[in-house]
């Protein structure tokens, strides 16, 4: 199929190369003309996925317009905050029949809609026209082929299929799942606890407090998802436990690291000045708190996050205040 990569970052970069690997037709778009022009001269994306060839059968754009004119599906690889304006800004008028995969984890800023949820409200997309593909899947291991398993969720069993097929390879397993609102808030929510577990590093707390984030953490999503829809199942899988593992204990985790970083003592503004790929966890924090303060869900470990970020809250004190609360049974309903 003709396919366009929306995003040359390392995941955007990723997936262009497993859908070339499979003999698609890949376009990969970027907004910035000279990290475009790097790539097709080294013939490798040295700022974003350093060490991995990429093959000259995967065509680098700069024109958005011409890029999305070209392609049957179109995979949206950009900061979930860019989503609006960049869809925004295409000519859909002839293109109806498009395909789009969210991979973007977050949720947009004041109006708390999920990735998806932009795209069909901007590109005025049916929703059996939308997928996304989230799961537990560090660009760095995947462009080396380690064994890596993921969800492609949607609304149509069909769409789900397509994009499982596209994708599917012997390191890139692919499983289908129709709980778009799971899968998509699994991968989202996830990135919240990942800095509490950075922070859990920085601030020198061990390993009993990481594993209490992540299992207290994990429960916190649970009940926003499925008061957003969600089946509760679905964070048991892949998008849910499996993604919020992954990035709440790797050193490849962006999430993670500006925890840590916060841990230490930095601000938030030093760490995200220094860093050249995106945190979504910490735009999503702010959607979350601001959704559990709206739907009345109690997500403590998300509200201590959202007041080290955004309150300078010291990481002890938060701590104090999430061990200290009022004694509890232990329910995941």
């Amino acid at each position: 199929m003709k396919v366009t990569v929306l995003g040359a970052g390392s995941w955007g970069t990723t997936l262009a190369l497993v859908l070339n690997q499979n003999n698609h037709l890949v376009t990969c778009w970027s907004f910035d003309k000279n990290d475009i022009e790097a790539i097709k001269k080294s013939k490798e994306n040295k700022k974003f996925l350093p060490g991995i060839t990429i093959p000259d059968s995967i065509n680098f754009s700069n024109d958005l317009q011409a890029s999305i004119n070209s392609a049957e599906v179109i995979i949206v690889a950009i900061p979930s905050h860019a989503v609006r304006s960049v869809v925004q800004s295409i000519d859909l008028s002839a293109k109806k029949d498009l395909i789009w995969v969210n991979v973007a984890k977050g949720i947009e800023n004041k109006t708390l809609l999920r990735v998806s949820q932009v795209i069909e409200e901007v590109g005025q997309v049916s929703p059996e026209n939308i997928g996304v593909l989230f799961g537990p899947s560090h660009a760095e291991e995947v462009s080396r082929e380690i064994p890596t398993a993921i969800v492609s969720a949607s609304k149509s069993r069909e769409t789900a299929t397509l994009v499982q097929n596209l994708f599917m390879t012997p390191y890139f397993r692919v499983y289908a799942n129709l709980d778009i609102v799971g899968v998509e808030l699994g991968g989202a929510l996830k990135n919240i606890i990942a800095v509490a577990a950075g922070i859990c590093d920085g601030a020198g707390f061990g390993d009993n407090t990481k594993a209490a984030l992540i299992t207290r953490g994990l429960v916190e999503i649970n009940r926003l998802g499925v008061k957003m829809g969600a089946k509760p199942d679905t964070f048991a899988g892949l998008s849910g436990m499996g993604d919020l593992i992954v990035t709440c204990m790797s050193r490849h985790s962006r999430n993670r690291y500006v925890g840590e970083q916060i841990g230490k003592g930095r601000t938030l503004q030093e760490v995200l000045d220094e860093m050249v790929m995106v945190a979504e966890g910490v735009k999503t924090t702010a959607s979350a708190y601001e959704l559990s303060q709206k739907e009345g869900i109690e997500m403590p470990i998300t509200e201590q996050v959202y007041k080290t970020l955004f309150e300078g809250k010291p990481p002890a004190e938060a701590m104090r205040n999430l061990m200290t609360r009022a004694s509890k049974i232990e329910d995941w309903s």
